[in-house]
């Protein structure tokens, strides 16, 4: 489960960078919002649910947590453990909020120009916390990126 993890991360950064450019590129560019900006971020929404789902059970079987959550004190205390049982799952779960809220606000927006900036704005926020607490902080703790 920790493998599809870990890989699923690059197909949502792949989706999430490309509804970034095109959102970039439409807002931007004043283009029209086509059906393939759409099937991007429903695309991207449907990854990312799935990778909280198979976060959540990789969550729930980690030893690290559940040691991690029979002392929080202790945890709060440790910045790895601190990490993976609070401060990884809370910001990965933000991240699921802010893309599925990013894809439905450009979905409702009423001129293209809107749905495009929504989708751009929500989805960078995400690429950040993304890139923080998926890729740069667990690399930093030793974990790599598989």
């Amino acid at each position: 489960m920790l493998h599809l993890h870990s890989g699923l991360r690059y197909l949502i950064l792949l989706f999430l960078l490309t509804a970034i450019v095109k959102s970039l590129a439409g807002w931007l560019g004043k283009k029209p919002f086509k059906k393939a900006d759409n099937l991007v971020a429903v695309i991207l929404v449907a990854l990312v649910h799935t990778q909280a789902l198979v976060g959540i059970v990789v969550y729930a079987m980690s030893d690290m947590v559940k040691a991690g959550l029979a002392d929080m004190g202790a945890t709060m205390k440790n910045a790895p453990h601190r990490f993976w049982t609070v401060e990884h799952a809370v910001m990965m779960l933000l991240v699921v909020v802010l893309i599925t809220i990013g894809r439905s606000k450009s979905k409702k927006a009423e001129t293209d120009e809107l749905k495009h900036k929504k989708g751009a704005i929500f989805y960078i926020i995400a690429l950040v916390l993304i890139l923080w607490a998926g890729v740069i902080k667990p690399y930093a703790l030793g974990k790599g990126w598989f």
